[in-house]
């Protein structure tokens, strides 16, 4: 399915209605939960731009950030019936988002370990990012697209989304203490980094 967003949804996918509407559901997604297009196309138009930054965020990539967050959104209608409003629905929206990112993650990880096998996840990061010139402005965004992917990970993951170091252990398949180092790192990385502003 081509996951270009292009302002109609793929009717053949529509979500099953639910049997009955649990009050905490916002109208507009009851809408949506029922197959009213014009209701889930108000729902992206209002949530895309806070997806696009959780995805950059965990992403570091802009090109991949954007096939990320579109991705989000089609999932988030074929399972749209799988929310019953036990939490806000930006909430059931971002774990779709941090699902189909750390879906694709573990894809190119097993991709990787097929051409090399490793037990060290810091050696898929690559090398530390390059410390910017003392001159060069740098945000905080900016300086967590820079960290390598498994520290930039850990890091949105507990300092943004709030996930305990068990959830993430669980998501990213690797051990507490490995994601209690990724994120030392990713602190240190990044004081490195704002350190250096003018």
């Amino acid at each position: 399915m081509d996951t270009t967003w292009v302002g109609t949804l793929p009717m053949t996918d529509s979500p099953a209605r639910p049997q009955t509407a649990p009050v905490g559901i916002p109208a507009r997604v009851r809408a949506a939960q029922e197959g009213d297009a014009a209701a889930f196309e108000a729902i992206y138009r209002e949530n895309v731009g806070r997806m696009h930054a959780l995805c950059l965020r965990m992403t570091g990539n802009p090109r991949e950030a954007e096939a990320m967050t579109q991705e989000a959104f089609v999932r988030a209608w074929e399972r749209l019936h799988q929310f019953r409003g036990e939490s806000a629905f930006s909430t059931w929206l971002n774990h779709v988002a941090v699902s189909v990112v750390l879906t694709s993650r573990r894809a190119t990880l097993r991709r990787l370990r097929r051409v090399e096998s490793t037990d060290d996840l810091m050696r898929l990061d690559g090398p530390d990012p390059v410390r910017p010139s003392p001159d060069s402005r740098i945000d905080l965004e900016r300086a967590i697209a820079l960290l390598p992917d498994g520290a930039r990970l850990v890091f949105v993951l507990f300092e943004i989304e709030g996930y305990s170091h068990a959830e993430i252990a669980r998501e990213l398949g690797i051990a507490e203490n490995t994601s209690k180092a990724q994120l030392h790192r990713a602190r240190g990385l990044l004081k490195e980094v704002l350190h250096d502003r003018p």
